[in-house]
């Protein structure tokens, strides 16, 4: 994993587990790849992910919960961008992704730049790009 770029996701409200383990059975070709989890002891964070890394088709990622709570979150402006391979996969992804979520792009809309796109916020916070050209 040496000079790869990870893509690291850190949560505030413990759900770093929950969340890399629904995007490792969402995405075909992904595993957990190692987990470290807080001392039990710890209050808030005892237990959850300090820091686990997991594989998405390919794909490193790194996810944590975060013992202290900041002033900043995910945000829109910084997005996970997938281009799917057909209208199964966009259709499959943007249903999954966007249960508990918020879609903030429509994937029936033409949006004049692609044969379908989609733009959704995850149930975790988290945004997705969906692309079908």
């Amino acid at each position: 994993m040496k000079n790869q770029m990870i893509k690291s996701l850190t949560f505030q409200d413990g759900n770093a587990e929950k969340a890399m383990n629904f995007y490792v059975e969402l995405f075909k070709n992904s595993k957990i790849i190692n987990i470290k989890r807080w001392e039990k002891e710890l209050p808030d964070v005892g237990g959850k992910i300090m820091q686990a890394i997991f594989d998405l088709d390919g794909n490193i990622f790194m996810c944590s919960d975060s013992p202290a709570i900041h002033d900043w979150n995910f945000t829109p402006a910084v997005s996970i961008y997938i281009e799917c391979e057909n209208e199964e996969e966009i259709q499959r992804l943007n249903s999954k992704l966007s249960e508990n979520g918020k879609v903030m792009m429509s994937i029936d809309f033409d949006y004049g730049f692609s044969q379908k796109f989609g733009f959704i916020q995850d149930q975790f916070g988290v945004c997705w790009q969906l692309n079908l050209n």
